[in-house]
């Protein structure tokens, strides 16, 4: 029987693991960074907003707005006030007490303020990141009488905003209508600026 030398075992694989490592853990992140770079910069680099030259959010993440005067996002599971680092559903079940009461909550205080109208499931719901930036037409619809008193203009001038800022579907074909909420207030503070 023949003596195995160790080491004709062992440098091939460890040969293999650095030129492996190389390849697709330095130069191929490298190279679709360098791409991303150059064929979409805004995109890769988080698709900031900014205002007056200072970055204000991301057209990317939901982030909370308070005040009547504003459009409210999704329900956040993910921490207080859209944490990214807490990214994540709720992983509460259909059963669960505690989402039933959350909603319930919600919805009475949604209820509160626009009696008459059903309220839109994404305004009690929260989505599966916890991030969204996003809530439907029928969402921002909903809040429309609110954010008309609370700014003091007529609830069509906020309608043909609304309208400005809905998303079709991608490509046409792919997922629902949206309403970026980052934009929207911005373009309402823009626009329609709170009485002082």
């Amino acid at each position: 029987m023949e003596k195995m030398n160790l080491f004709e075992h062992i440098y091939p694989a460890l040969a293999m693991t650095l030129v492996l490592t190389l390849l697709l853990g330095i130069i191929y992140p490298c190279v679709v960074t360098g791409l991303a770079q150059v064929f979409f910069k805004e995109k890769a680099q988080g698709s900031l907003i900014e205002k007056n030259g200072k970055v204000i959010g991301s057209r990317l993440i939901g982030q909370p707005f308070q005040g009547p005067g504003y459009f409210h996002p999704r329900p956040s599971a993910a921490g207080i006030g859209y944490e990214g680092t807490a990214s994540g559903g709720s992983n509460l079940g259909p059963t669960s007490k505690r989402l039933a009461e959350r909603v319930k909550s919600t919805a009475e205080l949604l209820r509160s303020e626009n009696p008459d109208r059903p309220i839109p499931v994404d305004l009690i719901t929260s989505s599966a990141s916890g991030l969204d930036p996003h809530i439907t037409p029928a969402g921002a619809e909903f809040q429309i009488p609110r954010i008309a008193r609370a700014r003091g203009i007529r609830e069509e001038k906020v309608r043909q905003l609304v309208y400005k800022y809905t998303q079709g579907r991608q490509f046409g074909i792919l997922g629902e209508p949206r309403v970026n909420v980052l934009e929207l207030n911005l373009a309402l503070d823009e626009f329609y600026p709170m009485p002082k």
